[in-house]
């Protein structure tokens, strides 16, 4: 476990881990909870089990969260960040609360660690990978992320130990094809993106060839990305651009999977994202077990 993962929690601030844990509940109990009605307020114990082995956790602060507006407290056998396993089923938690509470915040707190510790999994075994091969760059998320869960899926990639790369169009500027044909060349779609964001934000152009590399370079990209070129290829222009540019980034992006990651290792490459961080990304199995009262 990396010192990032343990202290990614910080980066939420606590006002945000409240407004989507009580959005969570609210879509998932709109009004009556008649279910309720069958095991009422006794207090319970919960046991959170973890069936998929040598999974990372990540999530527990918004798991945490949901159960806190619900009055039930979470008491966590692994920290965040931690690899999960061998064993096929492995104690995670423990939640305890009165009963209709605690199982008025299973599923949106499941549903938001399973997401969150299937995306930090995938995330660190495509960082053991880069690292595996020596590779000085990093490797990033994107913005294809689930509408109203960026939050929860930028922050899992923190954990896992890869670049969350920008979180919204109001951070870095990123020019691809549709931006460039709609302002006529790539020097002017930068030359405009400059006069809004000023210094405060770096730019980063998408490119289909060195060619439109070279240009985006010389009009003051701070980065480059390579869209959607075979390794081969990439490396090439990406040697290219380096030689002539040697403090622009350059960034592989399109094509990408975990599979074939370790073909777009270059070191003139700064940076490789992926797509399949977020979407296709298996989720890790979860379930949350009542204890039966002693009798």
């Amino acid at each position: 476990m990396s010192a990032a993962s343990n202290t990614a929690a910080h980066s939420i601030p606590p006002h945000a881990l409240t407004r989507l844990a009580r959005e969570w509940l609210e879509e998932d109990t709109p009004n009556f909870d008649p279910a309720g009605v069958c095991v009422g307020s006794q207090e319970v114990e919960a046991r959170l089990l973890c069936k998929t082995p040598n999974s990372v956790l990540a999530g527990s602060p918004f798991f945490t969260a949901v159960f806190t507006e619900v009055g039930c407290t979470v008491d966590w056998v692994y920290q965040e960040g931690a690899e999960i396993g061998p064993d096929a089923i492995t104690l995670t938690a423990v939640v305890k609360g009165p009963a209709r509470c605690l199982l008025l915040g299973e599923r949106p707190a499941l549903n938001c660690l399973a997401r969150a510790s299937g995306i930090a999994t995938r995330c660190s075994r495509l960082q053991a990978v880069a690292k595996a091969r020596g590779w000085h760059g990093e490797v990033a998320g994107t913005r294809k992320t689930t509408p109203g869960f960026r939050l929860v899926e930028k922050y899992a990639m923190l954990v896992g130990g890869v670049s969350m790369h920008r979180q919204d169009l109001s951070g870095m500027v990123m020019l691809k094809d549709n931006h460039v044909w709609a302002s006529g060349s790539i020097t002017q779609a930068v030359k405009s993106a400059r006069s809004v964001c000023g210094f405060s934000s770096k730019i980063e152009v998408e490119c289909r060839s060195a060619e439109e590399g070279r240009e985006a370079a010389g009009a003051g990209a701070d980065i480059v990305m390579l869209d959607n070129f075979q390794p081969q290829g990439l490396h090439v222009a990406a040697q290219t651009l380096k030689e002539e540019f040697p403090t622009t980034l350059i960034e592989a992006s399109g094509g990408v999977t975990p599979e074939n990651m370790d073909m777009y290792f270059s070191p003139h490459v700064d940076i490789i994202s992926l797509g399949c961080i977020t979407q296709g990304c298996p989720v890790v199995d979860f379930s949350l077990k009542v204890q039966k009262p002693v009798v």
